[in-house]
């Protein structure tokens, strides 16, 4: 008798701990930059990425810039993207960069299943002419407790 109630008792806790694990929360980030300079010119990249996922729903976001400059000619250039999936709910994705000495990027994506789950990341890149920056900030949503978040930002200053 002890030993069914055992099993039983293992068993009901192994449930709960699998019906918990699938209702799980995640957000990250990493972000990274370099620079050099010297007489002959200088160099950088910056970029940050991340993603968030709750209950059927994801999201994830990215951006990365670079800009290298000599004494007689410059050049920069800055990407972003990003996704957004919803097992059964409503997804947003946008991407965009303009500028053109001066460059921004942004890309936010999100998605939301009914109840009150949903996943989102946002990415803002910028090149403003010696000053490379990139921030991502990847948050998720389960009702019944805070969301998940992570932020990371990088930035390099090409001393111009």
């Amino acid at each position: 008798m002890t030993s069914r109630f055992a099993i039983s008792a293992a068993a009901a806790i192994l449930l709960l701990g699998t019906a918990g694990a699938a209702f799980a929360q995640s957000a990250s980030t990493v972000g990274t930059g370099a620079g050099s300079a010297g007489a002959s010119g200088s160099s950088g990249v910056v970029g940050t990425g991340g993603s968030a996922a709750a209950g059927g729903t994801s999201a994830s976001s990215l951006g990365l810039g670079a800009e290298s400059n000599t004494p007689s000619a410059s050049s920069s250039s800055l990407g972003t993207g990003g996704s957004a999936a919803a097992v059964n709910g409503h997804v947003m994705s946008h991407s965009g960069v303009h500028g053109n000495q001066n460059l921004s990027g942004q890309s936010m994506d999100q998605a939301h299943q009914p109840g009150g789950v949903w996943s989102k990341s946002h990415t803002v890149t910028h090149d403003r002419r010696g000053e490379l920056t990139s921030r991502t900030k990847s948050m998720s949503h389960e009702p019944g407790g805070p969301p998940a978040k992570s932020t990371s930002g990088s930035s390099v200053n090409l001393g111009q």
